[in-house]
């Protein structure tokens, strides 16, 4: 299944339409800045013992814990793979509309440091930290299924 990719822009508008955001940055990342009404579970994690960053097997068991299959979704994250990662395993799982965002929240930059492709923030759009516990992936995770 092909995943839909959406710029920023479209993405603010899909929100606009009710469209739900998940966030699939680390917790660190997302604390840092995130689109307004974003949630985060994220897509990868640390492992304790190698450092190494693996893929969150608790990942769909909190995605369907708080949003039934029906939901549309976008996915974002940094610049645009860990979403697209996280968009397909949605898709795997059953989830009938995910949109992945390009770009994400930092943007694509080339080897000089230019704009490839302008991120969330980098396109002015709603931005939101510290805005409560209950979009924190800490708090999402409890009450997985």
């Amino acid at each position: 299944m092909a995943i839909r990719q959406v710029t920023p822009d479209e993405a603010q508008a899909l929100l606009n339409e009710g469209y739900r955001y998940i966030d699939v940055r680390t917790e660190p990342e997302f604390a840092n800045g995130h689109p307004a009404g974003a949630v985060n579970i994220p897509v990868a994690v640390s492992d304790s013992r190698t450092g190494q960053m693996t893929i969150n097997a608790d990942f769909v068991a909190v995605v369907r814990a708080h949003f039934p299959h029906s939901t549309k979704l976008v996915l974002g994250c940094r610049s645009g793979p860990r979403s697209q990662r996280a968009a397909e395993m949605l898709a795997q799982a059953g989830y009938e509309t995910v949109v992945n965002m390009q770009g994400g929240f930092g943007g694509v930059h080339d080897a000089m440091g230019q704009t490839v492709v302008a991120g969330w923030s980098e396109r002015g759009l709603p931005v939101c930290r510290d805005c409560g516990p209950e979009n924190a992936y800490v708090t999402l995770q409890q009450a997985k299924k």
